[in-house]
C-alpha cells in the first residue's frame, strides 16, 4: 500500500502512506506520514508519523477519501517532481 492524499483547501496537509518493508512478510505494517510541502521548495514540514497495521491503514485511507481528501502524485521526497 503506497500513495498520497491531500486535503482540499488552503492548508494542503498531505498524508503519505508507504509500506514498511521490514515487516511486510510477517505482519504487514504501513508508515503514515503527515506533512505539507514548503512553498519555497525546501524540505517538507513533517508533522507526524504513525506505524499502523495494513488493515488499519486501509481504513484510515478510505475514511480520508470519504471526508474529501484527494489522491495526488508524490509531494515530497525522491518520487516528487521538481
Amino acid at each position: 500500500m503506497d500513495g498520497w492524499l491531500m486535503t482540499p483547501g488552503k492548508e494542503q496537509w498531505t498524508y503519505r502512506f508507504h509500506r514498511d518493508d521490514n515487516s511486510w512478510t510477517r505482519d504487514p505494517k504501513v508508515f503514515v506520514d503527515v506533512g505539507r510541502p514548503m512553498p519555497d521548495g525546501s524540505p517538507a514540514l513533517l508533522k507526524t508519523r504513525q506505524h499502523l497495521r495494513r488493515d488499519d491503514a486501509e481504513v484510515l485511507w478510505k475514511n480520508l477519501l470519504r471526508s474529501g481528501f484527494q489522491k495526488v502524485p508524490a509531494v515530497w521526497g525522491a518520487d516528487a517532481e521538481p
